[in-house]
């Protein structure tokens, strides 16, 4: 909801009105919006002569001949058609962000890592120039996988403009505040919220409260859709009407921009003369989309036994195997534990899913030291992992009387593929060389006895 966005519009931006405040609420659904009244046609698509001289175009986020229940695009009215947005294109470097494949050989990725937050360096950094990437996963080119990135922002990108034909993005900010000035409209973000940037939107971002810091599950597959729940039922976990999506702002601006998109790994930039977010109208159901993570309602065990972490997904990526994901994207908030008899942090296990943690606020329960916000862990395909000694011990003697846990939010990307780490994670960011040893003093309590020796 608007109320929890205190900024106005950026300047020279003409928005939609709304009950919500500049948002429409709903995940999937199919918006409609204007910022001008009259400028969205009724009851068809293309007429001969849009209102204020408009032009209309199509953006399709799947081909035309997806499933209904599937099928995504965007009726947009706007200024200039996108073939006005770009002119030659030429490469450029962003060093620091890679695309999978991107397989070191001088870097291993087989083991357990952890890092703690990638610090500020103090120089001036964009949305483009602070991404910052630490694994990838898949081939971009054949559209599987993922790529898992740390944002450092310390400026907006001034009449600078971006897309990727690569990937939708899923941002999950850690400090500071940023906005998304989009084609379809404006989304303010912040610590607890995250957003989805579907792929070939354009848009710019700007930086409302910083330094900012975060990190970007970056989605080369098949987008990502609320999961379904099986026996749970039709409520709790994200439910679609907490997730907000823009409502309709434009720019009308004659300025010097630049038109950045991201296309197979590679970066291109194209010099313009005037700001691309012109869409003054629109409907359709291919737009991004916030959430507030406060509204995530988790669901557990209630007698015994502690269920698999993905009882916490929040957002699934799907991939062509029935029940494995491309990515999922997983959420550890508050909760109570209730549990009897039950050993209640994440039990030890190998997975054939690689998982990517970071730290949004507070302290995690399988691992009470070492982990902090803005730090991440990687526990790739099929190498074991767990609680340490401390939360093993604490867990295991502990008086199983009702208890929440309280003041923590972390999550997971976790997909099907292994992910590899860059140059970047293995010698720039701030790793735990010692992390491995937080298993070190586990030790053996088998003693011949039932009761084994504590």
């Amino acid at each position: 909801m608007r109320d929890t966005v205190s900024e106005p519009l950026p300047e020279g931006m003409t928005g939609a009105p709304s009950l919500s405040g500049g948002y429409a609420p709903g995940f999937g659904n199919d918006f409609e919006t204007e910022a001008l009244p009259g400028a969205l046609p009724r009851g068809m698509n293309s007429p001969q002569r849009c209102a204020y001289g408009l032009y209309a175009e199509q953006l399709s986020g799947t081909p035309f001949t997806a499933p209904r229940g599937q099928n995504e695009r965007t009726w947009c009215y706007r200024i200039r058609p996108s073939v006005k947005h770009m002119g030659r294109m030429s490469r450029i470097d962003l060093p620091y962000w890679k695309s999978a494949p991107h397989v070191d050989p001088e870097v291993t990725s087989l083991g357990q890592y952890r890092w703690d937050p990638v610090p500020h360096a103090g120089e001036a950094l964009t949305w483009l120039t602070g991404m910052r990437t630490m694994t990838t996963a898949g081939d971009v080119n054949t559209q599987v996988g993922m790529a898992a990135h740390v944002y450092l922002v310390t400026e907006g990108m001034g009449d600078t403009y971006f897309y990727s034909a690569d990937s939708e993005l899923l941002v999950v900010p850690q400090e500071g505040r940023l906005r998304f000035a989009t084609e379809l409209g404006v989304i303010d973000l912040a610590p607890q919220e995250v957003a989805v940037i579907p792929r070939g939107m354009v848009y710019r971002v700007d930086l409302l409260e910083g330094p900012a810091r975060g990190f970007v599950c970056e989605n080369y597959g098949q987008k990502f859709d609320l999961p379904d729940r099986g026996p749970i039922g039709a409520n709790c976990l994200a439910n679609p009407r907490d997730f907000l999506a823009p409502v309709a702002c434009f720019e009308d601006r004659d300025c010097e921009a630049r038109m950045v998109v991201k296309w197979c790994g590679a970066f291109h930039e194209s010099r313009i003369d005037h700001s691309p977010l012109d869409v003054i109208a629109w409907h359709g159901n291919y737009a991004p989309v916030k959430y507030d993570l406060k509204t995530f309602s988790p669901v557990g065990a209630i007698l015994f036994d502690h269920p698999d972490p993905s009882i916490f997904t929040v957002l699934t990526a799907p991939s062509g195997v029935p029940g494995t994901a491309n990515i999922d994207f997983v959420l550890f908030r508050d909760r109570w534990n209730v549990a009897e008899g039950t050993f209640r942090p994440p039990w030890y296990h190998k997975n054939v899913m690689s998982e990517l943690m970071g730290n949004i606020h507070g302290v995690y329960d399988a691992k009470p030291q070492g982990f902090v916000p803005g730090g991440m862990s990687l526990h790739n395909m099929m190498l074991p992992h767990g609680p340490d000694e401390d939360a093993f011990r604490a867990a295991s003697l502990a008086d199983l009387a009702p208890s929440k846990l309280e003041d923590t939010m972390a999550f997971m990307f976790e997909t099907r593929f292994p992910q590899h780490l860059t140059r970047f994670a293995a010698e720039e960011a701030p790793l735990q060389d010692d992390y491995v040893e937080c298993w070190a003093a586990l030790r053996k309590r088998f003693d011949g006895t039932p009761e084994g020796d504590w």
